[in-house]
């Protein structure tokens, strides 16, 4: 009896050892080898597995709790092994990062318009930053980056459940007239997700391609669940490292697309959007006499450094994002938009359809009339020059001290007059670039 408890103990290291040492084939063959036959839900890491064995006194363990451990360990492997299938089945799971006013919904609309095999949210995280800013007066950014982070892992697994509890108010019965922007996913205003309408209710984001009622979460989550593809739009993640834990994930499939555009740029269509919260900047830039509020250069700065560090995290070959990288400029989308979108899809690994290329071509050559502060439909080279023509020099002057580092690692040159300011024969882009990982 005790050398068949030593024996089965050495069985059990063996072979956390290895699913620790080898990748993913070697525990493809391993759980072959186990004849497995039964998958559970719940998602574990093989690398769970060593914290597991170091709470179990081996000396003293009897068989059953050796039996017991080793039961633990091929459930885990089954479990791991299921996840491999992820990769295997090519669905993707894609992450449009960006900030405010860098032409992230207009992006956002590449993927949103495939929409047979695509499953797309936009700002799901809205919800998250609002009750948080509510419950402590701001915004803590490690309380932030842990709960974005958990209600996305959620959202690409197709549960629905962690987004509720942000939700206000509460949905019933996992139905809510509240969420956020609901329109602007056509994967939550199709046929099969569209409940029957409710006289009375009101829904301030409802849809608007056909007349549904509150949304049904559960419905979502079955669509989603038959979609090949999913695809989440965000300006709340702040730092990209937080998201590792998605990247390492093996139930997920995540590629990060981030979308930079030049922080002038930004600033001149905030005062537009956000007129009130930068009443100051027009105050200053009309008035010099009275200096710019110093939280407000704060802020900008860190703006500029969060967006210029998660690139360089995303650019150094860090192993977890290897391949799972993409870094694009909105002033290249703006002026190839075909093109920049062909790189996009190529790198997610989805297929370029015939019905996005024709919504491009529809919407990047759009009238005065039709492009509106949000509206998706641009003359999309039209505005990649209009913040030089709209924000003062002055301004501009603060910015590039702000926000140098930033400039010049995404390739914005350096104004240093007027002149050159408002001269359209200078550019100050730096060439067509595309940076992956």
């Amino acid at each position: 009896p005790r050398m068949r408890i030593k024996y089965t103990i050495f069985i059990v290291f063996f072979l956390a050892l290895v699913i620790i040492e080898k990748e993913n084939n070697v525990i493809s063959r391993m759980s072959d080898k186990l004849s497995l036959k039964q998958i559970p839900e719940a998602s574990l890491h093989p690398s769970g597995i060593s914290a597991t064995l170091l709470k179990l006194n081996v000396s003293s363990t009897p068989f059953n709790r050796a039996n017991s451990a080793f039961t633990l360990i091929k459930r885990r492997l089954e479990n791991y092994s299921k996840h491999q299938d992820v990769a295997r089945s090519g669905r993707k799971h894609i992450l449009l990062l960006a900030t405010t006013r860098t032409g992230s919904s207009f992006v956002g609309e590449f993927f949103n318009q495939q929409q047979d095999n695509m499953f797309y949210l936009f700002e799901p995280l809205w919800h998250v930053e609002k009750m948080l800013t509510l419950a402590t007066g701001g915004t803590n950014a490690t309380v932030a980056a842990k709960a974005y982070r958990d209600v996305l892992q959620h959202l690409f697994l197709c549960d629905f459940s962690q987004l509720e509890r942000f939700i206000e108010p509460p949905p019933v019965d996992h139905i809510t007239a509240a969420l956020f922007r609901r329109e602007s996913s056509s994967s939550l205003c199709e046929d099969s997700v569209c409940s029957p309408f409710v006289k009375g209710v009101f829904e301030p984001y409802h849809c608007k391609t056909r007349r549904c009622g509150p949304l049904n979460l559960t419905m979502a989550s079955e669509s989603c669940l038959q979609k090949n593809h999913r695809v989440i739009k965000s300006v709340r993640v702040r730092q990209l490292e937080t998201l590792r834990p998605l990247a390492e994930d093996p139930r997920l499939d995540v590629k990060f697309i981030q979308l930079v555009r030049d922080p002038r740029a930004v600033l001149a269509s905030r005062m537009v959007a956000f007129e009130a919260k930068y009443k100051s900047w027009k105050q200053w830039a009309l008035n010099g006499d009275v200096p710019l509020d110093e939280d407000e250069m704060t802020k900008l700065k860190g703006n500029c450094d969060n967006i210029r560090m998660s690139a360089e995290v995303g650019l150094r070959q860090t192993p977890w994002l290897r391949g799972r990288y993409m870094l694009v400029r909105y002033e290249d989308i703006a002026r190839f938009p075909m093109r920049k979108a062909t790189e996009m899809y190529r790198f997610t690994g989805i297929p370029f359809t015939p019905l996005v290329k024709l919504w491009i071509l529809r919407n990047t050559q759009a009238s005065k009339k039709t492009s509106g502060v949000y509206s998706t439909k641009k003359n999309s080279s039209e505005q990649v020059e209009k913040w030089r023509f709209t924000l003062p020099f002055k301004i501009v002057q603060v910015v590039q001290k702000a926000c140098g580092p930033t400039l010049k690692l995404f390739g914005y040159k350096i104004v240093t007059s007027e002149e050159m300011l408002t001269n359209r024969s200078i550019s100050l882009i730096e060439g067509n670039i595309l940076y992956t990982n």
